[in-house]
């Protein structure tokens, strides 16, 4: 497995990557405590952390939804929560033309399910010098994310992951089909699981989800033995802008996290016996 740097956390390496945060960026204040918040759950575990956020949501059910504040706006707030703790942060590009901009802030640029077969965009984001994580495309064999990889790859990139988030199953839901991960990692790059989009239940004007199966799905995949977790979390998921249904709440973290811990610990035990 390919071990890499992302400012001061590593992928690939023994401890689980953890990337975290609120789906979108609603204000500075918000971003700050969340992110002060994992970082120091992250730290008391000895996991490797990098803060996630949305500074524009272009994946919307209803043209109405919350889509974000303006870019240059949202980047600061990511640039401050940074420079204040000190860590790696993640955030979406949907458009070979915000690739850039996104660059001069964020340590990784996240290819959106969606948007993970978009030649374009991939090459733009490989070429950028940051590390990439690319999310599997709910519609997408995991066999098939080698050829995402290899064009972030052709342009220049040197970093990847590749995170399931589900896969639509009929209308309106998701699964995860575990073997997911034993395949995607066949590549040789780090595979992380997404354990609140994989909840969604997307449709209708607004998308919603089953949090309930977040603790669950998460020890299946930590055992089936992905690299990292990626969540998200908000301090009142009731009144979140975004993904209000999946998002973690804020105070539910840390038992996340050692949930997680105990199922690698184990994984890792009965792999060694």
């Amino acid at each position: 497995m390919k071990r890499f740097a992302i400012g001061n956390a590593e992928a690939g390496g023994p401890a689980l990557l953890v990337i975290a945060g609120p789906c979108v960026v609603e204000d500075a204040d918000m971003c700050l405590r969340v992110a002060e918040t994992l970082l120091a759950a992250c730290r008391k575990r000895g996991l490797p952390y990098v803060f996630k956020a949305s500074y524009r949501k272009a994946n919307r059910s209803s043209g109405r939804s919350f889509a974000g504040p303006p870019m240059a706006e949202a980047l600061e707030v990511l640039a401050r929560v940074k420079r204040t703790l000190g860590v790696p942060v993640l955030t979406d590009v949907h458009e070979v033309t915000e690739v850039a901009a996104a660059a001069e802030v964020a340590d990784v640029l996240q290819i959106p399910a969606f948007l993970c077969r978009q030649t374009a965009l991939l090459e733009a984001a490989g070429a950028s010098g940051r590390a990439v994580n690319v999310k599997k495309g709910q519609f997408l064999a995991p066999a098939d994310m080698h050829n995402a990889a290899d064009k972030v790859v052709g342009a220049g990139g040197t970093r990847v992951m590749l995170t399931e988030r589900g896969t639509t199953f009929g209308y309106g839901d998701l699964v995860v089909d575990m073997r997911s991960f034993v395949i995607m990692r066949e590549t040789g790059w780090p595979v992380l699981y997404d354990a609140t989009h994989s909840l969604q239940r997307p449709g209708g004007t607004e998308t919603g989800g089953d949090r309930r199966f977040a603790f669950p799905l998460l020890r299946a995949a930590v055992a089936c033995g992905v690299d990292g977790v990626f969540f998200e979390a908000h301090p009142d998921p009731a009144r979140a802008l975004s993904d209000a249904a999946t998002q973690l709440p804020l105070d539910q973290a840390e038992a996340f996290l050692d949930a997680a811990c105990r199922a690698r610990t184990a994984a890792t035990e009965e792999s060694l016996g």
